[in-house]
């Protein structure tokens, strides 16, 4: 059975192919589910398909009607025809969705146009796979939207901050493998999601300023989630360092490894005679540390070598470590920083009101 589901049309966007072909107006719908909320961009050829579709199976048209399609006009060039549009695509939504008939609900159109779980096919195995619940083709698009309202907006910043925990665990990853292929593809899993995270971070800090332009949230509630994106950005930069960090570490630690050249001198190639080298066998060419040593007394030598590398990259780690630790207490301080702000501000709004009270009062009396 479908879970019951909170429909809103909030904002539309305009999408122009690649190919060349007409831009056409894309209608961001939300869906607000018990356990999560996502967007779904759809066009109005896509709600003339449902609405076909539905009538059909079901044997009779919707609870609302379909808002008409005009031919003198386009919503991509008519701000006023879309807002109509919208308005009423979203009332036709909300009246299926709201009915006491369940029979265009229970419908795989349905389902399938809103990627609403309980469907077997590929929209829902799609939603499925999809963290967060974007599950749409043009991703940027659907975030874009997401970030300019109020109840998606949290919920992508969930997201982002998601992002920046897979990012930590993969350099802490990193940090303690023991081998370079593990630590390189670490080190890349943790550039994709701070690379994420990053965009996702552009999004709502777009969006919050769309919905302070437009109202749609409190003075309080705007200063509040612009803490929330200051403590990420920070967050981000900070992990940023420390990936870049961890990087030059790596590059230094390994132009410290002996070369391909010197462990040939050093061991031998595994030839019988090598070009311009030695023969297995015959004297190491002499230099100061091995002046005096045979066979043995060299592989001995480079074992000692190899030791104090590791030691010397077993050190470096500890610094690293060092490094993360520091980064995590001074994100921890700019968490604290920032509830101490948001109780400042809170105390601020309170004394406003006050002294506004006061005001009147003394406007009354005199």
């Amino acid at each position: 059975m479908t879970p019951p589901a909170e429909i809103t049309i909030p904002t539309t966007s305009l999408h122009t192919p690649s190919d060349n072909s007409k831009p056409y107006t894309l209608y961001n719908i939300t869906l607000r589910l018990p356990l999560r909320t996502y967007v779904v961009q759809k066009r109005y050829s896509d709600f003339a398909t449902l609405h076909q579709t539905l009538t059909t199976h079901v044997g009779a048209p919707p609870p609302a009607p379909l808002p008409g399609k005009t031919w003198f006009k386009s919503s991509v060039t008519s701000p006023e025809l879309t807002e109509d549009r919208r308005r009423g695509l979203e009332s036709y939504l909300r009246a299926i969705a709201e009915s006491p008939d369940r029979r265009w609900r229970e419908t795989s159109a349905w389902r399938s146009f809103l990627n609403l779980p309980g469907l077997s096919g590929s929209a829902a195995n799609s939603a499925a796979s999809v963290r967060g619940g974007f599950s749409i083709p043009n991703r940027d698009a659907a975030n874009a939207a997401a970030a300019q309202d109020p109840g998606t907006w949290l919920d992508l910043h969930g997201e982002m901050k998601r992002d920046l925990q897979e990012a930590r665990r993969y350099l802490a990853k990193r940090d303690s493998a023991t081998d370079n292929t593990t630590a390189l593809e670490a080190g890349s899993s943790a550039k994709k999601a701070l690379v994420k995270a990053g965009g996702l971070l552009t999004f709502l800090r777009e969006g919050l300023k769309i919905m302070e332009e437009n109202r749609r949230l409190g003075d309080g509630e705007i200063r509040r989630r612009k803490d929330l994106l200051a403590a990420a950005r920070v967050d981000r930069e900070d992990l940023e360092k420390l990936s870049s960090s961890i990087s030059a570490s790596a590059k230094a630690a390994q132009k410290a490894m002996p070369s391909a050249p010197d462990k040939a001198a050093l061991l031998g190639n595994g030839n019988n005679k090598t070009r311009g080298g030695r023969v297995l066998g015959a004297p190491l060419p002499e230099m100061e540390r091995t002046r005096e040593l045979d066979n043995q007394g060299v592989a001995q030598l480079q074992k000692q070598m190899m030791r104090e590398q590791d030691e010397d990259v077993e050190s470096l780690g500890k610094i690293i470590r060092r490094q993360r630790e520091m980064a995590e207490a001074i994100n921890r301080e700019v968490m604290e920083q920032t509830d101490m702000l948001d109780q400042v501000n809170n105390q601020a709004d309170v004394l406003k009101n006050k002294v506004g009270v006061a005001k009147n009062r003394v406007k009354k009396i005199s």
